[in-house]
């Protein structure tokens, strides 16, 4: 017979066991997400993190003439702006090394090109190789709208072919990169217009939380290809006439459009620590909501803006006072400028003080209005400004918007180089989204968490860098980035550098080894691939892998 003890303590236990499932269950539900590479093309040159956080940090204007190469653009007859925020050579692509055929490149959406290119960049960035990605519980989330490529080979006599479907829907544009690289966690393509990519990033960070992957590729990507977007935008009278996004100005006339294209590797903060992954930034919420009826389709409502970012800042368990900077959707539109600062103020003003301002920004009056990437792109610098502890100066600001109440606002626009405020324990952001169709997105990030670094070795033996690319041509480029690395004014640790390419990259047929001394590595600048070049080969061997053929024991 049981007595009331056993049966107290049995109890007991049940409770405890059933308050752990909880705890864990609450853990699991809010657990940072650990953003761990980035890959990225914005205007301005800007086609990695570095340069594109040089970019911000200047403070410059990317916006430049419409490219030569854009020919349906420049033959249309419009009144509308032929400057904008273009990035170069989207026409190139390595079909190759993605294992497409010439004939099916012709008919694939360039979006989808830079996108498989990117997302690539964003992996070696992370350090994860092809070979670790195959048959992974990985997802892909993309953030894509326009498909103007689409629109130009079907005008085209021999445009329409058994390559077209696949190449210009959108969906190929997520379900191919997990076809390339072999995923098997959730693909998906997301368009809610200017929001996409940054509601991409909400739904990949569910799914990283919810355990439906362990690794998501999340991004966005937007190309300007043929006119009629252009026209119609401009005869909707949304387009600045310069085709720039003067946010927050009392000169702001409308937004101007811009191209780009960016990915994340994102995983769970704890798989992250556990797998020794260098994390640049966390993603603590985010939250997602649309504005249902308001004064017209396309205008912003307010308030549903302040319900989204309090609904992030909930998710995030995070108040609204921690909060330092905001990048702000921001177009430069003299309609939603107005409204999204009054927002802003309702959810922030009365959690600071007057001598506490909340700064803010908008990268688009850096490189323009992205559209579907306007939200990486947003995310991308904001995690930059987390992991340089600076916030970039805004272009464009010298006179504030006249129709934005700036005396009751604790809101600070900086206009030079600024340090992160040194205000609580931990520094904190948060970026938005807004679709003109209604759907709005913000998402809150944090600060990596600090580690202790472990004193560099300083080693004089020579070292082994390894470089492959799939051809010659392809190698020939491997190498000239390589030395321009290492003869650069303050190149990384040759050791280090050595290691990542033989254990962080995908090595192919065409192979390149260069053996050197730190001190000694700025002479790979020397190497020339070049017909009749014959590199000193005590420092260099050259061949080409053959797959029948296992490397000798």
């Amino acid at each position: 017979m049981t007595s009331g003890a056993d049966t107290t303590a049995r109890i007991l236990r049940a409770l405890d066991a059933a308050t752990a499932q909880l705890e864990t269950a609450e853990r699991e539900r809010r657990e940072p997400i650990a953003i761990i590479g980035i890959g990225c093309r914005f205007p301005g040159g800007a086609n990695d993190p570095e340069s594109y956080w040089s970019l911000l940090a200047e403070g410059r204007d990317a916006i430049c003439e419409l490219p030569a190469d854009r020919a349906a653009l420049a033959a249309a007859v419009g009144n509308w702006p032929r400057q904008g925020g273009f990035l170069r050579e989207v026409d190139r692509f390595d079909a190759a090394l993605f294992e497409i055929s010439p004939r099916e490149a012709h008919s694939l959406d360039p979006q989808q090109r830079i996108l498989l290119e990117t997302a690539w960049e964003a992996l070696e960035h992370a350090g994860i190789t092809r070979a670790r990605t195959r048959g992974s519980r990985a997802g892909v989330f993309i953030g894509i709208t326009n498909c103007d490529y689409g629109r130009l080979i079907a005008r085209a006599p021999d445009g329409l072919d058994g390559y077209f479907v696949t190449g210009n829907t959108l969906n190929a544009a997520a379900g191919r990169i997990a076809y390339y690289l072999g995923l098997r966690g959730p693909a998906l393509a997301v368009d809610t217009a200017c929001s996409s990519s940054l509601v991409a990033v909400h739904l990949a960070v569910q799914a990283l939380r919810a355990r439906d992957c362990d690794t998501a590729l999340v991004g966005g990507v937007n190309l300007i290809l043929s006119p009629e977007g252009m026209i119609g935008l401009s005869q909707a009278h949304v387009l600045a006439p310069d085709g720039r996004c003067k946010t927050f100005d009392a000169r702001a006339n409308g937004m101007g459009r811009a191209e780009g294209c960016g990915v994340l590797v994102l995983k769970r903060l704890s798989d992250a620590e556990r797998d020794g992954d260098d994390i640049w930034t966390l993603i603590h919420g985010s939250a997602v909501n649309q504005d249902g009826p308001s004064s017209g389709l396309t205008v912003p409502s307010g308030p549903a803006q302040q319900d989204v970012i309090r609904r992030a800042l909930a998710n995030a368990g995070i108040a609204a006072s921690e909060i330092d900077y905001l990048e702000a959707h921001g177009t430069g539109t003299a309609l939603g400028d107005p409204i999204e600062i009054a927002a802003i103020g309702g959810v922030f003003a009365g959690e600071r003080a007057a001598d506490d301002p909340l700064y803010i920004g908008s990268v688009k009056a850096n490189i323009g209005h992205t559209e579907s990437a306007a939200g990486i792109a947003a995310i991308i610098k904001l995690a930059l400004c987390l992991r340089h502890r600076t916030i970039p100066p805004q272009p464009h600001f010298r006179d504030p918007n006249p129709h934005i109440d700036w005396t009751a606002l604790p809101i600070v626009v900086p206009t030079r180089l600024t340090a992160w405020p040194a205000r609580g324990k931990r520094a904190l952001g948060g970026v938005s989204g807004f679709g003109f169709s209604g759907t709005n997105a913000h998402v809150v990030l944090g600060a990596a968490p600090s580690r202790t670094a472990e004193p560099a070795e300083c080693r004089s033996q020579p070292e082994l860098l390894v470089m492959s690319g799939i051809d010659a041509t392809a190698l020939d480029e491997i190498a000239s980035r390589y030395a321009l690395l290492l003869g650069g004014d303050n190149p990384p640790l040759f050791a280090d550098i050595c290691f990542s390419a033989a254990t962080t990259r995908d090595h192919h047929a065409e192979r390149l080894a260069f053996v050197a001394a730190p001190e000694e590595a700025a002479a790979l600048g020397a190497f020339r691939v070049q017909a009749g070049d014959t590199p000193d080969t005590t420092r260099f061997a050259r061949g080409r892998a053959r797959p029948d053929r296992p490397p000798a024991p």
